[in-house]
């Protein structure tokens, strides 16, 4: 025990480089959705650049299983991206709790 703060420098705990890298990780991946939507709207096309795309996926698909399974990986990565997004804000409350526990705890006012 230290007495007024002295000899407790060992026992500090910082949350924060994980909430750090979480925040880097949120960064990269809205950056890359934001390439990625630069890359598929491109306005040099013309207003009816859609119906061109829609022709050309049409004539592209040779058949109906293709499709199905084109569906079935692009659900399962969106499922993916959705638990990502959750556990990333789970972990955001989970952080946020903490500081304010640590708050409380500071200011001492405790909740029973």
């Amino acid at each position: 025990m230290g007495f007024l703060g002295f000899g407790k420098k060992d026992r500090i705990i910082d949350l924060g480089e994980r909430y750090r890298k979480q925040q880097e990780k949120l960064v990269n991946a809205s950056e890359e959705n934001k390439e990625n939507s630069q890359v598929s709207q491109n306005p040099s096309q013309g207003a009816f650049n859609f119906l061109g795309n829609l022709a050309s996926s049409n004539a592209t698909q040779p058949d109906d299983l293709s499709t199905g399974e084109d569906k079935k990986k692009k659900f399962a990565k969106r499922l993916i991206d959705m638990t990502t997004k959750i556990e990333d804000l789970s972990n955001q409350i989970y952080h946020l709790q903490q500081r304010v526990e640590l708050l409380e705890k500071k200011t001492g006012i405790r909740n029973h």
